[in-house]
């Protein structure tokens, strides 16, 4: 019998290590993002599918400050829990079906608490049910750029069929670091909710030691490991720093931490000079004008190297034909760090240029003649 037990208890700890080892396989994924200008400062296997758990949680968290910009609610607005919180599993704050609860407090719960059973209140009051939050959650990854994800339930639960990348998290990061309706819940360490029966605490601890933490969110589970997205910002800068499928729950903290620092000492935020003598007239043919002046759309912010030199690549034709239409486009600037392409800006014709009509021609040519 002794023996007996000794098996079973040999094979549930085969069957509770199994994740693990499969998911120990899997280099550790990092991204560093500075949030202002969506520029990529550093990666390692940022483009790697693989699962982020309970970081799905950002997107239930941005699809709700969304509703609050379409003004469907408010934080204060009070909501009742349904049927779907009913025997909810993992983190909870152990909601009843009929209690109230206001949309402020179900956020904190969502990225303080991480509780599971907030995450099915909010899907159902947005969507309807989870299922069509999930499409909802998908829907909206896609017009983020999110490309290689696949949410399969509010909550973030494991699923086989649930992925994303450091760098699609990143997008989604940058996303809801601009929702003024989030900014609390994602930078509070430690609070109370439901007339202070509810203690929450971040697992993100860098919202608690660092003063220039904009928050964001860590998690964990057996098939994503030890993730964390969390942003900083000093000067103009705001770093996002993501570390997906780490083997030990500090380690994503300290690689979090280098990449931060990475960012905020070799970076800076600059525009690309360019100077507007290089923009000579672009010669037209068959026009009413024979050359036309040319200007730059905006020039983008660059978060770059501190103290690098750009390079710049202009590209425009010998000529072009009219009918040209004012701001069309007429040529690229390219600005390059080393070879690697930051950013192009369009060249654009300053006026409008009819073609010549035959009327105007002959209007010409006798002009010429008699003239």
């Amino acid at each position: 019998m002794k023996y007996f037990a000794c098996m079973i208890s040999f094979i549930f700890m085969i069957r509770i290590c199994l994740p693990i080892i499969a998911y120990a396989e899997q280099e550790t994924a990092l991204l560093l993002i500075e949030a202002n200008t969506g520029c990529i400062l550093s990666e390692e296997h940022s483009e790697e599918q693989r699962p982020v758990g309970s970081l799905a949680k950002l997107m239930t968290a941005y699809l709700t400050a969304k509703a609050i910009e379409n003004h469907d609610f408010t934080l204060d607005t009070v909501m009742t829990a349904g049927e779907s919180v009913s025997g909810m599993q993992g983190a909870v704050i152990w909601l009843k079906s009929g209690d109230s609860i206001t949309v402020r407090e179900l956020l904190l719960a969502l990225i303080v608490g991480n509780a599971n059973d907030a995450a099915a209140v909010l899907a159902d009051k947005i969507s309807g049910n989870a299922e069509s939050f999930v499409m909802d959650m998908n829907a909206m990854a896609f017009d983020l750029g999110m490309k290689s994800t696949h949410f399969t339930s509010p909550q973030g639960f494991d699923d086989a069929k649930a992925y994303s990348t450091a760098y699609d998290m990143g997008l989604l990061a940058c996303a809801v670091l601009k929702c003024e309706s989030l900014t609390e819940c994602l930078t509070t360490w430690r609070t109370f909710i439901l007339d202070n029966t509810v203690e929450l605490v971040n697992e993100n601890s860098f919202t608690r030691t660092w003063d220039t933490c904009k928050g964001l969110k860590a998690g964990h589970s057996p098939e994503s490991g030890n993730c964390l997205i969390v942003a900083s910002e000093e000067d103009n800068m705001t770093c996002i720093a993501i570390v997906l499928g780490c083997s030990d729950e500090e380690e994503r903290f300290r690689l979090a931490k280098k990449l931060l620092n990475t960012g905020f000492q070799t970076y800076q935020i600059t525009i690309p000079a360019f100077a507007e003598e290089f923009l000579q007239p672009l010669k037209i043919h068959g026009g009413t004008e024979s050359a036309v002046l040319l200007e730059l759309s905006s020039l983008p912010a660059l978060a770059i190297p501190t103290g690098t030199q750009l390079q710049v690549v202009m590209v425009l034709p010998d000529y072009v034909q009219a009918p040209l239409q004012k701001k069309q486009q007429v040529g690229t600037v390219y600005f390059y760090h080393d070879e690697t392409l930051l950013c192009e800006c369009a060249l654009l014709a300053s006026e409008e240029v009819p073609a010549v009509t035959f009327q105007l021609a002959c209007k010409r040519v006798l002009h010429f003649l008699f003239s």
